[in-house]
């Protein structure tokens, strides 16, 4: 019997063709794991350079604007319409974060290549989010570069003529907020929890593979990085039992209203939204006049709010307005319509909030409490509470937070949840519904 079992398996040229056809180097199955490699290589890179333009950009803004302090009245404005012309007549597809982008292009993802993430919609992305940073306005680059790692596993995947599926979208968005902030768990967690509307257990090694290769590829380039400093902030029990309530109640309050009007200015039925609809060019310089009447007014609330953030976690004192000054300038670049993100930006306003709430609390440690309003706030926009405390914990070292973090960000997406029920990007998604082949709605 064994002799004949041997004889069975006996390897003969034909067999050894068939196993070429199922797993050589022209079967579908290597094909794609090659585009995955691939295309988490390109991200990496990609997502370095996008990295690297948008500080630089954000410098020669800071210089110009401290040069010249009360120019950006005028230039903010006049560069906010001129986006918004450009991204509608030519890139329509690239205005706003970019994450609504990948989560509407799992419906289709063969077509969304042609659309919502393709080459010529992310390269317009790239380019006029890098100019939105030059002009002032308050922006990140993260959810812009989800859009841009989308579209490059899309390519690979052309290129290699393999089969596209959701799940290589759900990877490449998942790699893309991994390079961007070298936060390999959040990336994961970011996958399961906000671009998976379902996820699926096959799909987690290829999620995996995909972070952990742009993730090295970024770190590699970049260096191995901490993005908000090691400040390993830790909070004893009894000040975690009275600051977290806090933090997630404020935090919800302020991320569902952020969610809430956002929203409604995207989809909702109100006479302002329509007038804005119908007075786009308008509509844009007049929330550019509103971020650089801010920015002049403070010098703080330009850009991403980086700077100021870390400060504040590192224990530098800020003003108290800070928060609200940045929720205002942070929505009226969101609303605007021109490309670019928000995530950066959001953190910063939980800054300013956990920079409110140090001041209730002077006993307890100040960079614990500005990292919980941190992780309130994020959690309350963008309803993901697993990624807001990875992302938090990653970019500040502060693992010994851990607990007090995910008290926060449950109790404040359940509070955000009240004030707006609808998930900001899902909702923002539905403006970029696929509709027949590379068609998508222009709603927003």
């Amino acid at each position: 019997m064994r002799s004949s079992r041997a004889g069975s398996r006996k390897w003969t040229p034909a067999r050894y063709r068939a196993l070429l056809r199922r797993r050589g180097p022209q079967s579908v199955r290597f094909r794609t794991r090659l585009a995955i490699l691939l295309g988490a290589v390109v991200i990496g890179l990609a997502a370095t350079v996008f990295a690297l333009s948008a500080d630089a950009a954000s410098a020669m803004f800071e210089r110009y604007a401290a040069r010249y302090p009360y120019a950006p009245l005028i230039t903010t404005p006049l560069i906010f319409a001129a986006l918004v012309w450009i991204t509608r007549r030519y890139v329509p597809l690239a205005r706003g974060s970019g994450i609504p982008q990948v989560i509407a292009a799992q419906q289709d993802p063969e077509a969304a290549t042609k659309s919502l993430v393709s080459i010529r919609t992310v390269a317009g992305k790239a380019l006029l989010t890098l100019v939105a940073v030059l002009g002032g306005a308050s922006v990140g680059r993260e959810g812009p570069t989800v859009q841009i790692a989308a579209a490059v596993m899309g390519l690979s995947h052309r290129v290699l003529r393999v089969p596209l599926r959701g799940a290589v979208i759900i990877a490449g968005g998942a790699a893309g907020v991994a390079a961007a902030f070298n936060t390999p768990l959040a990336g994961l967690l970011f996958a399961i929890e906000e671009l998976a509307s379902a996820y699926e257990q096959r799909v987690t090694l290829l999620v995996i593979a995909a972070i952990v290769i742009a993730g090295m590829v970024a770190q590699s380039v970049q260096g191995d990085y901490v993005y908000f400093g090691l400040i390993g902030a830790h909070m004893g029990l009894a000040s975690a039992l009275a600051v977290v309530p806090i933090a997630g109640l404020v935090g919800g309050l302020a991320g569902g209203l952020f969610s809430r009007l956002m929203l409604a200015l995207a989809t909702g039925p109100h006479p302002f939204t329509r007038w804005s609809k119908s007075r786009p060019i308008l509509f844009a310089g007049i929330c550019g006049l509103v971020v650089g009447g801010l920015g002049c007014a403070t010098g703080l609330t330009w850009g991403t709010g980086y700077g100021a953030a870390r400060a504040m976690i590192t224990g530098v004192d800020a003003p108290l307005w800070f928060g609200p000054a940045k929720f205002i300038s942070t929505l009226a670049t969101a609303v605007a319509g021109l490309p670019g993100g928000i995530f950066a930006p959001s953190l910063s306003v939980g800054a300013g909030i956990g920079n409110i709430l140090r001041s209730i609390f002077p006993d307890s440690s100040s960079s614990a409490v500005v990292i919980l309003g941190m992780v309130g706030y994020f959690a309350g926009v963008v309803r993901a509470p697993l990624t807001a405390v990875i992302i938090l914990s990653e970019t500040t070292a502060s693992r010994g937070l851990m607990l007090p973090m995910f008290a926060t960000a449950f109790l404040a997406d359940g509070v955000s949840a009240l004030v707006c029920p609808e998930k900001l990007y899902h909702g923002l998604s539905k403006t970029f519904a696929m509709r027949q082949g590379d068609k998508t709605s222009e709603i927003a």
